[in-house]
């Protein structure tokens, strides 16, 4: 507080000074008490308030105000440091006092002179003082005066009756008052001889608390309202955050900043300086208090602070005077912020007792979950039970509220109490799924602690350990883990079976490994559902035996089977159903998987089975179903929580989505994004080479998409995985081609045939049109063209490509795909020195019957054992017919004859 020397006369001034911002209604009161003083009423005014709610400020502009009124001031200043000096207030009056020369009365201070008669003889100079001129006293932080002065204060107060005397003092309300500590009038004198006033400062509002915080010219209003906002129209914050914020000098501060940490920051010291004032069992209370957050009772304060001379309810009522609690029933800091500065004193040690000691008694109170795991956070080790369970199942509540992050922090609290092993591995997956949407390579670490934990000790819980790193795509690091886990379980269990087609799928998803070899192919007979799951999905892509492939999927997907078989098994199962053409069964399969991963928040499954069905749109054409498909993957699933070798897979997904589209500018921008060189060497970047060579291709970037092509067959191949159906990579390196290379012809034949082998209706004809070239027409599966080029690749597989390339190219407008028996046949004119055709009535009755049998799709022998002749018979009429028809083989005699063919059952 600013100590003015007082005026030896009245001097009215022309301007009187403002008002502290929002202390209008003290102000007016204070200037009625002033013009009563100068017409000689005297006045008693207590202010109080807590800490930083403008106590001083509100004296400071009273002693400005005085000049303007013709008062003197005689003002002192209390401290705690001096609370032991005795008549230490009362020497600061008289000083102030006898600096006015003007007053005869005023004493003068000689050596020697003892303090008790300077403090005995303080009302006689005062009151001859205001004899002479309203005298205006004043005394800040009346609580620290020491004994002596109060004592003459109070003295002082009761004999104000008929004196042009103010005595104005303010008080702390932090520091608890004793009742005969109060200053207060001659309990005969009423209101008309002394006036007197108690007035407590309230916070500021926040439009008057934002105002001070926009003097600042470079401050727009929405800031400075936040900040008012935080500090809760304390204006000694107003003024912390607003010094904070001036001395970094910073324009871009201003605009938009959030001021919560600046605001912290602030509270702290604030409450730093509050406690310094408060005696022990204050500080006691306010511990148990910040300990217990806002679920502390008084109970809870009784049974942990030990309050010895006070009750707990008189506690409470001292403490409300601090500012730092918030009003109400139940005892709470207004910030957490406090709170923090209530604890940083405590040791360490005695720190995390308390809360251990809060956590105890809340939980025999049987306080709710969420209560006692806060407190549990900050405590000791318990070493019971309980505190597992009630931190395990807070967790699974955050986790299914949308607060990972939280959630993280009790199960690693959890962790650090004494578990069994088997709860250990369920804890440590549950942390990685809470972990993984800001910390996806920690997640990856804690699985791998999971799988470290023996199986005798771990049960099944390290089996969804191991799924959720293999989905993912953490499949180099798991891939060791998982093969010790299979040779740790117990022969012939289900855990055993599972961990084994993990391991069979770790291996395929990732880089084949150097010491462990690919696993063995699927046996006939697959007794586990899980090992049938897997072999399913072995034999889908290595495109062997559709109906085996189904059948095995169909026992792995069994309702029976499902606690037996991982999620991340049953989604490999799922895609080889697609694979065979069961694309409804598939998909029920695949949104069974999703909704049992969302129900466990296992995100990483939810991806992957995602991941597998917006593929299968993109593959039926359903561009825009796989595309939203691919957008709630990444919504799942964000690409920094996937393992790098998972990534290609959902860029290549993108890609050929917008390639489909017909986007490519926006296809190749994505292919650009950088990635890791761990990204390399799996099935997904397989996947991301045949997407950048499909854009390379359309782009007419032949020679670069070749590459990329062949590089895509070649990682697959590695694999065993040659069924065209998974990704038809021959026929696009094919196009890529020169015209005249020979390598064209050999890998469109190659895909025919292994279409052919897989045998499925929806592979063959996408294969055809695959193959055709850029010239060829769609041929559709009822068409002749589809027909017999089925029939081509069947009689003569390794041959049958020429024809079939025949087929492809042929004029559908000359060769109608369904022409009517009565109607007439079209045919194509003879080539130039060819006789001239005759048509079916030129052929002799040998020819017609060779004829059409060969439309029917029979081989050479199955005619010659028909017609009992030989097979060179057979060649010779065909060859005959051929030339009267005016065709140039096989494919075109059924049209030629005006029929179309069937095929052999």
């Amino acid at each position: 507080m600013a100590h003015r020397p007082p005026s030896g006369t009245a001097r009215p001034t022309q301007v009187t000074p403002e008002p502290p911002p929002g202390r209008e209604r003290e102000d007016l009161l204070l200037r009625k008490l002033l013009h009563g003083l100068q017409l000689g009423r005297p006045a008693l005014v207590d202010v109080h308030g807590p800490p930083g709610i403008g106590r001083s400020a509100l004296l400071d502009h009273v002693i400005t105000l005085a000049d303007s009124y013709g008062v003197r001031v005689v003002a002192a200043h209390a401290s705690r440091e001096e609370i032991d000096l005795p008549h230490g207030i009362a020497t600061q009056l008289h000083s102030a006092l006898a600096a006015t020369h003007r007053n005869p009365a005023a004493p003068t201070r000689t050596a020697g002179h003892p303090p008790s008669i300077r403090a005995a003889t303080l009302a006689h100079a005062l009151f001859a003082a205001a004899r002479v001129q309203p005298l205006l006293l004043v005394v800040d932080d009346v609580q620290w005066a020491d004994r002596p002065s109060l004592r003459g204060l109070q003295a002082l107060a009761r004999r104000l009756q008929g004196a042009p005397l103010m005595v104005l003092t303010s008080r702390n309300t932090a520091v608890p008052c004793a009742p005969y500590d109060l200053i207060e009038p001659c309990p005969l004198a009423d209101a008309r001889t002394v006036a007197q006033h108690t007035l407590f400062l309230a916070p500021l509002p926040d439009d008057i608390a934002a105002q001070v915080v926009a003097k600042n010219r470079r401050t727009p209003e929405a800031f400075a309202a936040q900040v008012a906002r935080c500090t809760e129209g304390n204006p000694a914050l107003l003024r912390a955050v607003a010094n904070r914020y001036a001395l970094r000098d910073q324009p871009a501060l201003v605009p938009g900043g959030d001021p919560s940490d600046e605001t912290a920051d602030a509270v702290r010291d604030h409450t730093a300086r509050t406690l310094a004032v408060l005696p022990g069992e204050l500080l006691d209370v306010l511990a148990v208090i910040a300990v217990a957050g806002p679920d502390c009772t008084p109970d809870m304060i009784a049974a942990l602070s030990g309050t010895r001379t006070i009750g707990v309810a008189r506690a409470l009522a001292l403490l409300s005077g601090t500012g730092l609690l918030v009003p109400g029933p139940l005892p709470a800091f207004r910030s957490e912020a406090a709170a923090e500065a209530v604890l940083a004193p405590l040791t360490t040690r005695h720190r995390r007792e308390l809360y251990a000691r809060a956590a105890e008694w809340a939980q025999r109170a049987a306080f709710p979950d969420r209560a006692v795991a806060r407190m549990l956070l900050g405590a000791r080790t318990i070493g019971a039970a309980w505190a597992v369970d009630v931190l395990h199942r807070r967790a699974a509540r955050c986790r299914a509220t949308g607060r990972p992050v939280e959630a993280a922090r009790l199960l690693e609290r959890a962790l650090g109490e004494p578990v069994p092993p088997a709860l250990r591995v369920q804890l440590l997956t549950d942390l990685s799924e809470a972990v993984l949407p800001h910390a996806p390579h920690v997640a990856s670490r804690h699985l791998r602690r999971a799988l470290l934990v023996p199986a005798a000790e771990s049960g099944p819980a390290r089996l969804h350990a191991a799924e959720l790193l293999i989905a993912r795509g953490d499949v180099v690091t798991a891939g060791p883990l998982i093969h010790r886990a299979v040779l740790d379980a117990r022969a012939d269990t289900p855990e055993r079976a599972a961990l084994y087609a993990l391991q069979g799928i770790c291996r395929y998803l990732g880089p084949p490994p150097v010491d462990l070899p690919l696993p063995p192919d699927p046996a006939p007979r697959h007794e586990r559902p899980a090992e049938a799951g897997l072999a399913a999905w072995r034999t889908a892509l290595h495109g062997r035996d559709a109906a085996l492939a189904r059948r095995l999927a169909r026992a792995a997907l069994a309702p029976t089977a499902h606690e037996e078989v991982p999620l991340t098994v049953r989604t490999a199962a799922a895609h080889a159903l697609l694979l065979t053409g069961r694309a409804h069964e598939a998909h029920s399969a695949l949104d069974e998987v999703i909704a049992r991963a969302e129900h466990g928040n296992s995100r990483a499954v939810v991806g992957l089975a995602l991941i597998v069905s917006a593929f299968a749109e993109l593959q039926r054409g359903k561009d825009a179903l796989a595309s939203r498909t691919l957008d709630r993957c990444e919504e799942t699933m964000p690409r920094n929580c996937w393992h790098p070798l998972i990534v290609p897979a959902v860029l290549a997904l993108r890609t050929l989505i917008l390639l489909r589209r017909g986007e490519h500018g926006p296809a190749q921008r994505i292919l650009t994004s950088e990635l890791p060189n761990t990204a390399e060497g799996g099935l997904a970047w397989a996947l991301l080479l045949y997407a950048r060579g499909r854009v390379q291709l359309e782009t007419g970037q032949r020679e670069s998409a070749l590459t990329d092509l062949l590089e895509c067959g070649r990682l697959l191949l590695a694999r065993k995985m040659a069924n065209p159906a998974l990704l038809r990579w021959r026929s696009a390196a094919a196009r890529a081609c020169a015209p005249d290379d020979p390598r064209a012809a050999r890998l469109r034949a190659e895909e025919r045939m292994l279409a052919l082998a897989w045998g499925t209706p929806d592979t063959m004809a996408a294969t055809l049109l695959a193959t055709a070239g850029p010239t060829a027409t769609a041929p559709s599966r009822a068409s002749w063209q589809y027909r017999q080029a089925l029939v081509a690749l069947g009689t003569a597989p390794r041959f049958g490509h020429h024809t079939v390339d025949s087929l492809l190219h042929s004029d559908q407008a000359a060769l109608p795909s369904a022409p009517p028996r009565t109607a007439a046949p079209a045919r194509p004119a003879p080539s130039k020195g060819a006789p001239p055709a005759g048509g079916s009535a030129a052929l002799s009755a040998a020819e017609r019957k060779v004829a059409h049998l060969a439309a029917d799709g029979h081989g050479n022998r199955a005619i010659a054992a028909e017609l009992s002749v030989t097979t060179r018979a057979v060649e010779l009429h065909l060859t005959k017919t051929y030339r009267k028809l005016g065709i140039q083989g096989r494919p075109q005699l059924a049209a030629a004859l005006g029929r179309t063919p069937r095929e052999n059952t």
